[in-house]
């Protein structure tokens, strides 16, 4: 029988749980995932790695922080739809 979206997402949470339970050094568990973030942010701003590394990891954090406004922005502005379209009776307004 297949899973619910409410069940799978469960049972990720489960699993998540259970990981980070287990996982002894959080941080070292993680490098990889951080360090390939910030190295595309890196390759972004700077494609053809002339720059110099001070300027680039300057840009490289300016970028990323960019990047996540924009998904802070994208995730206030489906939130605000959700309320208006739930003000208004409907309840799917998710932009």
């Amino acid at each position: 029988m297949p899973l619910t979206p409410e069940q799978r997402r469960l049972r990720a949470q489960i699993a998540a749980h259970e990981m980070w339970a287990s996982c002894e050094d959080p941080i070292a568990h993680t490098l990889p995932a951080r360090t390939a973030s910030l190295a595309r942010f890196e390759r972004d701003v700077d494609p053809e790695g002339t720059l110099p590394p001070e300027e680039r990891a300057r840009r490289a954090e300016h970028a990323r922080k960019a990047h996540f406004r924009r998904l802070a922005l994208k995730s206030s502005q489906a939130r605000a739809a959700k309320a208006r379209a739930s003000r208004n009776g409907g309840g799917h307004g998710v932009a």
